[in-house]
């Protein structure tokens, strides 16, 4: 059984790999497409393949664990929604309306692949079982949910894959007036966010520390689409812009399954602390130097416009200034993140500098070693600490 279910992951892993080509294939054939079409396709491929790759992984690692399967399953849903998507638009432009319309339709598979995520997925992290058997009726309703919403998105009237002249050939106008059922969609992804902070608050040890892996995937995923579609918020991406948002909302999912490969296989687990560390500690160093570079052009522009006549002077004199700034900046962030979120850390590196400057004074080895002692106990918290010292002439 465990071949037969090695076998089959493999093989759902090399057909979503083989849908991800054609629809390289078609989006490079598509050449009445938009200039960045075929690129905004290729950087699609990121989802379905990172899913695809994490799912192989975990089911041939953990063939017990569901998680691998879901994320299989995502994977293949994404990989023939992409196929289905690019082959439809290069079909519409090549003068095959027919064709467009049946295999767009493949094209709403998104919304089952997004609900999976959102939910199954979340509900059975990172163990690949619910928080409780109370919970399996809320999974059921999750489904349902799914089913009908994927309905209403399967039978839209209008158009197919945003091909002109194609018509849905599923359309049902009745059914649109179930269009309220959408509201169930958030709904549902908030009652299973709700069951991994439950399992997070219940849990302890490495279960933690894998959530936590969880919830960086998720966090950097929020960050990205926030910081993505700031300029579609305010009317501002239009054209190559609107592109741009497209493509960082691809790649920034792609964090996700990342995330739960870690938490699951437990890969350097315990560097999450390393890793929440760096990105606090750039994230802001990123943020103060683009501030700084931004507001000394502006106030070097307004200061030397008069004199240097539309030169580049004050691009050149703030590009060196935050250059000279990124060294003293990083080392005060990195103090000042250690000192907030990190304080163990912080106090152990406080302790070990008052160390260092009392052994300079310091002669007598009795009180010394008793130093040494209290030092490695409070920065390492040992449950024992010893010290040997080799006798003159040993």
């Amino acid at each position: 059984m465990r071949g037969e279910r090695r076998t089959l992951a493999w093989g759902l892993t090399v057909l979503s790999v083989l849908l991800a080509v054609g629809t390289v294939v078609f989006a490079l054939l598509d050449h009445a497409a938009a200039d960045s079409a075929p690129l905004l396709r290729i950087l699609f491929l990121a989802v379905p393949l990172s899913f695809s790759a994490v799912g192989g992984l975990l089911t041939v690692r953990r063939p017990e664990n569901s998680i691998g399967w879901l994320c299989l399953a995502i994977g293949l849903l994404w990989s023939i929604e992409g196929a289905g998507f690019t082959f439809a638009t290069w079909a519409g432009n090549s003068g095959r309306p027919e064709a467009a319309e049946w295999v767009g339709l493949l094209g709403s598979l998104w919304l089952p692949a997004v609900g999976l995520i959102g939910t199954h997925l979340a509900l059975r992290l990172p163990g690949g079982s619910l928080l409780s058997p109370r919970w399996r009726w809320y999974s059921r309703f999750c489904t349902v949910v799914i089913v009908l919403v994927g309905v209403l998105v399967l039978t839209e009237p209008g158009r197919v894959a945003e091909v002109p002249g194609t018509e849905n050939p599923l359309a049902s106008e009745p059914l649109q007036s179930l269009g309220p059922l959408f509201l169930l969609v958030p709904l549902s992804v908030f009652g299973a966010t709700w069951s991994l902070v439950r399992r997070y608050r219940r849990t302890g040890g490495v279960e933690r520390l894998q959530i936590r892996w969880i919830a960086l995937g998720g966090l950097f995923f929020l960050v990205a689409v926030l910081t993505a579609f700031i300029p579609t918020l305010l009317g501002a991406a239009e054209g190559s812009a609107s592109g741009v948002v497209e493509g960082v909302f691809y790649v920034a999912c792609s964090a996700i399954p990342v995330a739960i490969g870690i938490s699951v296989l437990r890969y350097r687990l315990y560097d999450i602390d390393v890793v929440i560390n760096r990105a606090l500690v750039y994230g802001a160093l990123t943020a103060t130097l683009a501030a700084a570079y931004l507001g000394s052009v502006l106030l070097l522009q307004l200061l030397l416009g008069p004199l240097t006549e539309g030169s580049n002077l004050a691009i050149a004199g703030s590009t060196l200034a935050v250059a000279a700034l990124f060294q003293p900046a990083r080392v005060r962030i990195q103090a000042a993140v250690d000192r907030r979120f990190f304080r163990r850390k912080y106090d152990a590196g406080r302790t070990l500098e008052r160390f260092g400057a009392h052994v300079r004074d310091e002669v007598a080895l009795d009180s010394l070693s008793a130093e040494l002692r209290a030092v490695v106990a409070h920065t390492m918290q040992p449950a024992h600490v010893s010290l040997w010292l080799r006798k003159a002439g040993e």
